[in-house]
């Protein structure tokens, strides 16, 4: 089997990342070690998962019975929000739930500000990055003022935040902040939730290169230099999806794709201060 070359990019700390991976966000956990074997038979080779998704042993069992070389792997999973007071014990056991001896990559999963426990427990994952234990630590849904928090009371910066972001939610102030810290920028919910753009424009620019408008959608995110990381539960779906590194976007559709940002009223998900 040939496996598509997926671009990487490097983090903070030198640690390389697939740019476009495989999500499994409300994946059954009957399901899951179905559905990673069938990702990793389709040529992905970065799988995100979490403790609260519960399913976190499918994707041990796929990866173990995959027959791929550990380090070809890149695996990411969170600390649930009431971890927070124990964020090394909770870590402990979802490597133990993945059979794993390490993680490439370890996130806080909300900032969960009203608990206000968000920076102990990045001070916990800076350990687990000492030890080996993860390769690369970073955190998710956190806004600025989160961010800068870390950045003011702690020693690591963090590798990645992983945000709803999707073209109809741009994140263009976040993505700036990462970018003038060296935080990546990673996108779930990267095609909108199913709530996909259907605007006239997108639609031409997905004809104009002979893909569909999620191909366009994830192409966009990576030509922006965002991590992406789609998800189905539909073989075929999970190989279009993927196959999305052979065209190129130009200046002026990117421009056109930006103009479809509606801000705030594009959000989906929760907003990270409601979430505790």
């Amino acid at each position: 089997m040939t496996v598509p070359a997926i671009p990487e990019l490097t983090l903070n700390n030198g640690t390389a990342i697939p740019q476009l991976g495989f999500g499994v966000f409300k994946v059954d956990p009957d399901k899951t070690s179905r559905i990673v074997t069938d990702a990793l038979e389709v040529g992905y080779r970065h799988i995100d998962t979490a403790k609260i998704y519960q399913n976190e042993e499918g994707v041990g069992h796929a990866i173990a019975e995959s027959g791929i070389a550990r380090d070809e792997l890149f695996i990411t999973t969170k600390l649930w929000n009431t971890d927070q007071a124990d964020a090394e014990g909770a870590f402990e056991k979802s490597l133990a739930r993945l059979r794993l001896d390490y993680v490439d990559l370890y996130l806080i999963h909300w900032p969960s500000p009203q608990q206000d426990r968000f920076v102990d427990a990045w001070k916990a994952l800076e350990r687990i990055a000492a030890s080996g234990r993860a390769k690369a630590i970073g955190v998710s849904n956190f806004q600025v003022e989160h961010l800068q928090r870390l950045l003011d009371e702690t020693e690591v910066v963090p590798a990645v935040n992983q945000i709803e972001l999707h073209v109809d939610f741009q994140q263009r102030e976040l993505r700036e902040f990462h970018a003038a810290h060296g935080i990546a920028t990673e996108a779930w919910g990267p095609l909108g939730q199913g709530k996909i753009n259907d605007s006239p424009e997108l639609a031409a620019i997905a004809e104009a290169h002979g893909k569909s408008v999620p191909q366009t959608i994830l192409r966009w995110h990576l030509q922006i230099g965002n991590v992406v990381i789609p998800k189905s539960n539909q073989r075929e779906r999970m190989a279009q999806n993927i196959d999305v590194v052979d065209f190129e976007l130009s200046d002026d559709e990117l421009a056109t794709i930006a103009g479809l940002d509606r801000g705030e009223d594009g959000r989906n998900g929760s907003h990270p201060l409601e979430v505790n």
